[in-house]
């Protein structure tokens, strides 16, 4: 998309919806979703039920759900119900990560907020849980393409606790733990002491730290803001259930041959993920996409209570620059 030099480009300030904004200020619990599921990663129309449904499971919990995307240059915090259409079934919408924001906004753009989007926005925003289903990391052959996500280095300087089923299978999980580790971003295994697979409940690899209970969590939560210091992510790793995984064995023979098949056709840099992800849902039948959903569901859930857990211990305020919906307008022709 070009930009034009004449726009004057919307306020950075995150819009909070009435419902967020009123949650924040009586310190209600919140929960941050990222859009780009919503809007990339499922078919249509299943997407949109999927969206309402997570969207459910965090209000059943007692937490109010904040759905992020960017709508005609303006980041939202929390969406209605057609504004959630509209990213859900608009072909258009486009996928912005954090260094897309500024341009999207002087543009007038829409996208779906990725992790790093998604968790720099939250934060902005004054929210403090963010529910995902797995993060970026080291990919495969780092040493030769230097491919790395953007997810890293931003929750390296992001306030926010991450609540993931790991990061994706199909990257360098041992390197992308070293690398959190170099950036100093804690990392704790929800009733666990291996680091979750996204499809698989165990990559294999350790975690140092276990936690059980969502009131643990906020705990460290609190030990973080106790010890000031320069703001940086909590991951707290959540595995899908063993009996929901993918098969391992399944997951390992289709994930070679999609290796080798990227290898032998050139596939390269941003192009990889997309083509890796696509043949394990197609090479398993489906199964990936469950275990996906199923661990997307089971750490919004767990967000959810990490959430109560936090706002019954630490009253919350906005951050100041976030901002309310304008009132709508008398005349139908001035939009917001």
């Amino acid at each position: 998309m070009s930009l034009n030099a004449s726009r004057s480009a919307h306020s950075g300030a995150p819009v909070l919806s009435p419902e967020v904004r009123d949650a924040l200020t009586t310190h209600r619990p919140v929960v941050a979703l990222e859009s780009t599921i919503i809007a990339h990663g499922l078919p249509r129309p299943r997407n949109l039920r999927i969206a309402a449904e997570l969207e459910d499971l965090v209000r059943s919990a007692g937490a109010v759900p904040a759905t992020i995307a960017v709508l005609d240059g303006r980041p939202r915090i929390g969406l209605d119900k057609a504004q959630l259409d509209r990213v859900a079934m608009d072909p258009a919408m486009r996928k912005l990560g954090h260094r897309d924001l500024a341009p999207a906004l002087a543009a007038g753009a829409s996208g779906a907020t990725t992790v790093s989007a998604t968790a720099f926005l939250a934060a902005r925003a004054g929210l403090r849980v963010f529910a995902t289903g797995g993060l970026g990391g080291v990919h495969r052959e780092w040493v030769r393409s230097q491919d790395e996500s953007a997810d890293l280095r931003l929750l390296a300087r992001t306030g926010i606790t991450v609540v993931c089923a790991g990061v994706k299978s199909i990257l360098d999980v041992p390197a992308t733990l070293q690398r959190l580790e170099t950036l100093g971003v804690a990392v704790l295994g929800y009733g666990t002491d291996r680091f979750p697979g996204f499809y698989l409940t165990s990559s294999g690899e350790p975690v140092d730290w276990t936690v059980r209970t969502p009131q643990e969590v906020a705990a460290v939560m609190r030990a973080q803001d106790a010890l000031g210091g320069a703001d940086s992510a909590l991951v707290v790793a959540n595995p899908v259930p063993a009996a929901d995984q993918l098969d391992p064995a399944l997951h390992d023979h289709v994930l070679a041959e999609a290796l080798a098949e990227c290898q032998e056709r050139g596939i390269a840099g941003q192009a990889v993920t997309p083509f890796l992800l696509e043949r394990l849902v197609r090479g398993t039948g489906g199964a990936a996409l469950e275990a996906n959903l199923t661990a997307v569901r089971g750490n919004v859930a767990l967000a959810a209570r990490i959430a109560g857990a936090w706002a019954a211990a630490v009253p919350r305020s906005p951050a100041p620059e976030a901002r309310q919906e304008p009132a709508p307008r008398q005349d139908p022709a001035a939009g917001a």
